[in-house]
């Protein structure tokens, strides 16, 4: 297929895909006038901020600054490249996405096919090792197995499988017609220093890592001998696999809110303990792989609930390092509860020596996040020692600060005294004392200043959203006539001008051309409130085009200054003064129409 011929299937396909269907069935929407809101599925705030111009079939967030199409959206919620995007939505609208061969395209589709093939070749993999599971040649395997309570339908639920030896999976792999580059580049074999492929899990029980889209993308291992080699081990990132963008068993999750709707998560830390409490009846499990949560993994937790359960090893409130992944968590609008558990023991423990009814109870428990990192501060102290106390009540003042209600700080600020023998009044006045950080709320402009680089700026991403949204006074601006010195505003002008002739400038077109972060953002940000409309909109829109005039004739004057000092004929030099002196009696009047103003 032509690459003409391409974006007329794209084209196609976004008209098929209504963005605002698409969206809703992301997130919740609120129609306001001709556009749709909601609070933004990309960064965490309480009152809407992302914007969906439905007719103009574009999103933009004006907390965040995020823009795009709805592949972008996809892109973006989904986790996936454009060309993944492409396919759900194709999917979605019932089109065959066909194939093209532009450059990019090419490069793109090249990409999909080796990705597919190292899909394909971990799908086989995990075969393998399911079938070496039940073979009965792996008995140290299935005894721990057993030893770990896990039930047979549970073991095939999780596809758990068995790693024989170090030679037989590149064997097979190789048998199937893989070759040994994509054995390696799959991360399911590494080669030696002697150049010899071998299983990356060699001697393990395998746990398959599946992704919210079912494919197979690594494999966690057990080792079950003796060693001083690490207990667990995954399989490293690879083209399918980033650990930071991954939580193990999402896959059923997903299944679960599909088949009636899922409250919350519990996010526990290793496989195992996930297995654990989903076989005990906990469908909403999930794994960390680690205790260092990333914005990916939060974002990915936030589209099956606003709730998370943390339910980490015992002695986790000691562990300072973890307190900001939880704090991410809540920077993405999720409301985090901990799950206390007796020291030392894991939710498998729980699970094995208290039954569903004990772990339900350390449920029942779970505190708010910011009740957390009291405790986990208060675990410094020996509150026993007047010096130590003291500094535990500094420690704390801040958190109590972050309290959202009086309530909910009065409540902890009784915990507080309770445990150091401060009365709440000492308490309360050490709070009113300290000084809180300042916000300053941002200021409208009122008129546009030629104040340097910035102020250029600031006049060309104006005058650049007036011409691109199509405001009333700014429809018979020629962008054609200003020099637009950044890259980014050089394609929008060149768009609005080519959309006029036309007969329409649509904003989305734009996402195809450029990134929707950056400049892009920038301009659609101006789009909010009264920014762009009334008296004095317009009032400013006339100053940023005389901001943008005056650097036009500034750099043409320069270009005329340095054509006189190489000019070579009098001739020449006479030619390049009149033009300086054209540029100085325009830069004069523009002065004067200003009032003066610089």
């Amino acid at each position: 297929m032509r690459n003409d011929d391409f974006n007329d299937f794209i084209r196609i396909l976004k008209e098929k895909n209504d963005i605002v269907e698409v969206i809703g069935s992301y997130v919740k929407l609120e129609r306001r006038g001709y556009s749709y809101w909601a609070c933004c599925p990309f960064h965490h705030e309480k009152t809407p901020s992302f914007s969906i111009n439905a007719a103009d079939r574009y999103y933009h967030c004006f907390g965040c600054g995020v823009s795009g199409d709805v592949i972008g959206f996809v892109k973006a919620y989904e986790n996936v490249d454009f060309a993944h995007a492409v396919q759900i939505l194709a999917a979605r609208a019932g089109l065959e996405v066909p194939a093209y061969d532009d450059r990019a395209a090419e490069e793109a589709a090249e990409k999909k096919k080796k990705r597919d093939r190292l899909s394909s070749l971990m799908r086989d993999a995990a075969r393998f090792y399911l079938n070496n599971l039940y073979s009965g040649r792996a008995e140290a395997h299935t005894q721990y197995i057993v030893k770990r309570g896990l039930l047979p339908s549970t073991a095939k639920k999780f596809g758990l499988g068995a790693s024989l030896d170090y030679n037989g999976l590149p064997a097979h792999l190789l048998a199937h017609g893989y070759t040994a580059e994509e054995c390696v580049e799959s991360g399911a074999c590494v080669k030696t220093e002697e150049g010899r492929l071998i299983d990356a899990e060699g001697e393990r029980l395998i746990i398959p890592i599946i992704n919210h889209m079912d494919e197979v993308v690594a494999f966690g291992g057990r080792l079950l001998k003796p060693s001083d080699r690490a207990k667990y081990k995954n399989t490293r990132e690879t083209l399918l696999f980033n650990k930071s963008k991954n939580l193990y068993n999402i896959n059923l999750v997903k299944k679960e809110k599909r088949a009636g709707g899922l409250a919350s998560l519990i996010m526990v830390e290793g496989y195992m303990d996930a297995i654990s409490l989903w076989q005990a009846g906990f469908r909403n499990v999930v794994a960390s792989m680690g205790t260092s949560l990333t914005k990916e993994q939060a974002r990915l937790a936030k589209r099956y609930t606003d709730t998370v359960f943390i339910s980490y090893d015992g002695d986790f409130a000691g562990q300072k390092a973890n307190l900001r992944g939880l704090e991410i968590l809540k920077e993405e609008g999720i409301k985090v509860r901990v799950v206390p558990l007796p020291d030392g023991l894991d939710p498998d423990d729980v699970i094995k020596t208290q039954g569903e009814e004990g772990y339900r109870r350390c449920l029942d428990a779970a505190m708010p996040l910011i009740d957390f990192r009291l405790l986990a501060v208060q675990r410094k102290y020996d509150l026993q020692k007047a010096d130590e106390a003291r500094d535990f009540v500094r420690e704390a003042m801040p958190i109590l600060r972050e309290a959202e209600s009086e309530a909910e700080r009065e409540v902890l600020m009784k915990k507080v005294s309770q445990a150091t023998g401060i009365s709440l009044s000492a308490l309360q006045r050490d709070l009113e004392s300290a000084p809180s950080p300042a916000k300053a709320p941002p200021a409208a402009p009122v008129a546009a200043k030629d104040d340097g680089a910035d102020g250029y700026m600031k006049a060309a991403r104006y005058v650049l959203a007036a011409c691109l949204l199509s405001k009333p006074y700014a429809t018979e601006c020629d962008l054609s006539a200003y020099d637009f010195f950044d890259e980014a505003h050089r394609t929008i002008a060149a768009y609005v001008t080519e959309g006029r002739r036309n007969g329409r400038v649509r904003p989305s077109g734009l996402f195809d051309l450029m990134s929707a972060e950056g400049e892009l953002s920038e301009i659609l940000n101006l789009d909010y409130g009264d920014n762009l409309d009334g008296a004095q909109a317009q009032k400013y829109f006339r100053d940023c085009l005389a901001v943008l005039e005056r650097r036009t004739i500034e750099a043409k004057m320069g270009a005329a200054q340095e054509l006189f000092l190489k000019a070579e004929s009098p001739q020449e030099k006479r030619d390049a003064l009149m033009r300086i002196k054209e540029y100085t009696e325009r830069l004069s009047a523009i002065k004067k129409q200003s009032g003066g103003r610089e």
